[in-house]
């Protein structure tokens, strides 16, 4: 069901719409605005944790923190009136749209939100001070929105394992909610930046979810065939439980996969997301890596080849001008 989303654009407004409101739960979706379908599921599922009696607040601003040098903040797609029929037709209450001398009213902020060691890693490494001014943003709207709680999609990963961990660290009184990623139909996850992908561009960037399709498909095999090991004879020796399946995937796998170890396998995992970027460097246009890592989740350091538990493999590569990233949760030492 759509609502009337009303367009405000200053703290007292919004101040205002949020004290006159019903008294239910409040769900904030903070966004960037060009918003396209994840943002909707985004603001679906908003909707669904505060129930027809609470309000959805949807916030629209270009973070200028969050950029850096040679970033694509003046490109920015900046689609406003588009955005509220959006977030309306999604079941937005209220779309909040600052301008930046709203939210930054004595100019760049002096105290920030540092992202500690975590946010120097990955999308860290690329963008130094990114996850600092994005804290620094998030933080402040929190503290204007006044929500129950918060969602946020899981595509940026290392943004929601930082605002989680913010949350916790600093003692925010508000619900952090990750919303799985949206793909369109041919797996590319959607971004406001694919929109910048000219058609050439677009099949090479469909190598980032092809690899982590692969590296997916690669963990379910391993976890079958230790399944399959495991439940041979006792007195057979895993390794040559294996090679006794027949299978020519289990042959080749049997010391390599799973030899007298129920866990493992992450080495294997990452080298099959690989293997599709490394073919696709070479097509027309290329994709250029800036990395692919499997982490853990916690605190987004590499994990070791004998891992068991929940990960994230992670990529981000630049096709052209345009950059994007993407990842997938994996967990070792279960049933993919």
């Amino acid at each position: 069901m759509s609502r009337d989303a009303g367009l405000i654009h200053t703290r007292d407004e919004l101040n205002d719409r949020l004290d006159r409101s019903p008294g239910g739960p409040v769900a904030v979706v903070m966004t960037m605005g060009a918003l396209h379908e994840g943002h909707a599921t985004l603001v679906r599922t908003a909707r669904e944790h505060v129930g027809r009696k609470g309000t959805v607040v949807v916030t629209v601003f270009v973070n200028p923190l969050q950029f850096g040098a040679g970033e694509d903040l003046d490109r920015y797609p900046r689609t406003l009136d588009a955005d509220v029929k959006t977030a309306q037709e999604a079941g937005a209450d209220l779309v909040f749209a600052p301008s930046v001398d709203e939210v930054y009213p004595g100019g760049e902020p002096q105290v920030r939100i540092s992202a500690g060691p975590m946010g120097e890693l990955l999308e860290g490494t690329f963008r130094p001070g990114h996850f600092d001014g994005m804290l620094t943003v998030v933080a402040k709207l929190l503290h204007l929105t006044r929500p129950d709680v918060a969602l946020f999609g899981q595509k940026d990963a290392q943004q929601l394992a930082l605002i989680r961990r913010m949350v916790r660290d600093l003692n925010f009184p508000v619900e952090i909610v990750g919303v799985p990623t949206v793909r369109e139909s041919d797996g590319l996850a959607l971004s406001s930046r694919n929109r910048y992908l000219a058609p050439d561009e677009r099949r090479t960037a469909l190598a980032l979810s092809r690899a982590l399709f692969a590296a997916h498909d690669r963990l379910a095999a391993q976890q079958a065939l230790r399944a399959r090991a495991e439940s041979a004879p006792a007195p057979t020796a895993r390794a040559a439980a294996l090679s006794a399946l027949g299978e020519a995937r289990a042959a080749a796998d049997a010391h390599a996969v799973a030899a007298a170890q129920p866990g493992g396998g992450a080495d294997a995992v990452r080298a099959a997301a690989r293997a599709v970027l490394e073919e696709v460097a070479k097509a027309v246009p290329p994709l250029d890596l800036d990395y692919l890592a499997l982490v853990d989740p916690a605190d987004f350091t590499e994990v070791p080849d004998a891992y068991e538990g929940e990960a994230v493999l992670a990529v981000a590569a630049r096709i052209g001008s345009t950059r994007l990233i993407d990842n997938i949760p994996l967990t070792f030492g279960a049933p993919a």
